[in-house]
């Protein structure tokens, strides 16, 4: 039995013949196009890793394409994937947390979803389904996408966020080295979250995240005026970003210190509120922004000691 993606896996009964279940192989997990496979079911529209039996067989789209299933109103699932690609799904999007971490790492990794899906094997329709729609995908197809993504399952299901990182094994050889000024300005990019460190006004040292932009050299955040990122303002303060790779037991870190300025011109501050890229996380009313004019830049780096 071989399949491509798109074609209908097909039980039929054994006694009578009909047609029992029908539905759409939308991932395959071996290139020759050989069980097992991901099926989306007509009657149900769920996803489930399929091994066929006797009774199942594959009716191949290119040869034609089938009517409406027995028994059901829905259209053959060939004319379903190409109204799916055509046109957004009905309403407005409301993906499930796989889905959000899929398109983020997607996104990240600058893939189309038509390329992720061809690499993972699986129909762009429902890689489209995954992202935009809550859905419970089989391990078959995190791996796959895992591997895609560079990233793991564990991260896709968004397992452990409540963990502190690091908590992985060290490198058996690792290598600490320090980032040039170059790379550090690549690795803050353009926005993202870091953390502020500032003395409180009772004195007390905080660090507290921030939602940041990179406008021209300078980090820029929102916040509100009595707000403990707030307390920044007229002083020097450090602003650290990083990034921790579990799975590989790699990170950087970059340390910016310098000056930190409220902004008061009305038009830069249109002009920031244009720019930005999200809103803070924190939510409420943080319509003050606070600039850091980076004076020293620092970084380092853990990767394997052979790179």
């Amino acid at each position: 039995m071989r399949a491509h993606l798109g074609d209908q896996l097909v039980v039929e009964s054994p006694a009578t013949g009909a047609t029992r279940r029908d539905g759409e192989i939308v991932g395959l997990h071996h290139e020759d196009g050989t069980p097992p496979y991901d099926v989306r079911w007509s009657d149900t529209d769920d996803v489930t890793l399929v091994f066929p039996g006797p009774d199942a067989h594959i009716r191949h789209m290119e040869h034609g394409r089938p009517g409406t299933p027995r028994g059901s109103s829905r259209p053959d699932t060939g004319e379903a994937q190409a109204l799916s690609e055509a046109a957004p799904p009905p309403g407005t999007p409301n993906p499930g947390d796989i889905g959000r971490r899929v398109a983020v790492e997607r996104r990240r990794h600058g893939l189309s979803r038509e390329e992720a899906a061809r690499r993972a094997r699986i129909s762009p329709a429902y890689l489209a389904y995954l992202e935009e729609q809550p859905a419970d995908p089989t391990m078959a197809t995190l791996l796959s996408l895992a591997a895609v993504l560079d990233t793991t399952v564990t991260a896709l299901r968004g397992a452990g966020v409540d963990l502190p990182p690091g908590q992985g094994h060290a490198l058996l050889h690792p290598q600490l080295r320090d980032l040039g000024p170059e790379e550090c300005r690549r690795l803050l990019s353009t926005h993202g979250v870091g953390r502020v460190a500032v003395s409180t006004s009772d004195g007390r040292p905080a660090v507290v995240p921030v939602n940041y932009e990179i406008v021209e050299g300078e980090i820029v955040f929102r916040t509100a005026p009595d707000s403990v990122p707030a307390a920044a303002v007229g002083t020097e303060v450090a602003f650290e970003v990083d990034h921790v790779d579990e799975a590989m037991s790699r990170g950087w870190s970059v340390l910016a210190v310098g000056p930190a300025s409220v902004v008061t011109e009305p038009g830069t501050v249109r002009g920031l509120v244009r720019r930005a890229h999200t809103e803070p996380w924190p939510g409420g009313a943080r319509e003050m922004w606070v600039s850091i004019r980076p004076t020293r830049l620092t970084g380092r780096r853990i990767t394997p000691a052979d790179q």
